[in-house]
């Protein structure tokens, strides 16, 4: 448990993302964490270096809705503060945080304070010795440093930990995730770190997430991108959606638009991706530009629209045609449609579970 939040087992593959601001600054991290909510995120993680980020830790924990994990690096004290101030996990390399003493008083904060351990091991921070040992950062090399941490966490009777062995090489990431999952039975924490800007970062970490979690491999996932946290959080959603592991919000079928094209089928995705990003309740939505495809996609989607001719669009629900739209107020309609639409679906969820 992170927090109130299930990680493992059974429970649904979880989001994550990780503030950028001077955790020092409680107002600017609230913010956007704020904003990293909005966006549906499951889990947030902070950057706790300095005394003065763990002192207004307790004040983020009390107003975040979503369980906060302090980041810490080498200096422990930091993490026997950041868990008296309330952090639901404590991110933390075991080898990192000196002698065994203060790796026992690390684990008997955590116990006393609830919070769990996510064993973080990097590629590029592996330790000298295994460095020196095969030469370069491999999967052999982060998966020994994985199960000598998880050793360490073992041998002080503390189990609630899960695990990350991520690297930005692609192939060595999934590599050590393979092995480590035939190694160990314990959550794992997926990313391909330090993986770019939005665009490169979103492909790279969706051919290594998405990989790991077809294999089945996975339980908690965070996207790292150069970008606002909340960019993160939304592709993470993607990539879940994408796999039909985590319907949240709703999936737009669209075309990439042609000559064809009865609207400007680009621009009206954009808009409508920006304006519907508040709804949460899974449903579809189909948006191509012409009747090629268009019918065939939408009576596979719970609304459709298909350009035609003379600025007036087919509109489709439930895969059935309906109506027709014209140009002027076009987005308003579809935007007006899914909103009912999805209200519609949780009122019958509702209805059910009563």
């Amino acid at each position: 448990m992170v927090g109130n939040v299930p990680v493992g087992g059974d429970a649904p593959v979880t989001v994550q993302t990780m503030t950028n601001t001077p955790t020092s600054d409680a107002k600017a991290t609230i913010d956007q964490i704020r904003r990293c909510e909005a966006a549906g995120v499951d889990i947030i993680r902070v950057s706790c270096p300095d005394v003065e980020s763990t002192a207004a830790l307790r004040t983020i924990v009390r107003a975040s809705t979503v369980p906060i994990v302090a980041d810490i690096h080498f200096h422990y004290k930091r993490a026997l503060e950041a868990a008296e101030a309330g952090a639901a996990c404590l991110r933390i390399n075991p080898g990192n945080i000196g002698s065994a003493e203060r790796v026992r008083e690390v684990v008997n904060a955590a116990k006393a304070n609830g919070c769990a351990i996510r064993i973080g091991v990097n590629g590029g921070s592996l330790e000298r010795d295994l460095l020196e040992k095969y030469g370069e950062p491999c999967p052999e090399a982060l998966v020994e440093s994985a199960l000598d941490h998880i050793k360490l966490l073992q041998d002080h009777d503390f189990h609630e930990f899960k695990v990350a062995v991520k690297a930005s090489d692609f192939f060595l990431a999934v590599a050590a995730y393979q092995q480590l999952a035939e190694a160990v039975d314990c959550p794992l924490h997926l990313g391909i770190t330090e993986a770019g800007g939005l665009i490169g970062g979103t492909v790279k970490s969706s051919i290594g997430i998405g990989t790991l979690l077809w294999y089945g491999i996975g339980d908690t996932i965070r996207v790292s991108l150069s970008a606002e946290p909340e960019e993160e959080v939304r592709v993470g959603f993607e990539i879940l959606k994408a796999l039909g592991i985590r319907n949240r919000g709703v999936r737009v079928v669209s075309c990439p638009s042609c000559a064809r094209q009865g609207f400007d089928v680009i621009r009206t995705v954009q808009t409508l991706e920006e304006r519907l990003q508040h709804i949460r309740t899974p449903m579809s939505l189909s948006v191509l530009g012409c009747v090629v495809n268009g019918p065939g996609e939408a009576r596979e989607t719970d609304i459709g629209i298909t350009g035609g001719g003379a600025g007036k669009h087919m509109v489709y629900l439930s895969g059935v045609t309906d109506h027709h739209v014209a140009d002027d107020g076009m987005v308003d309609h579809i935007v007006r449609l899914v909103e009912a639409k999805a209200a519609e679906i949780e009122a019958a969820a509702h209805a059910e579970a009563a």
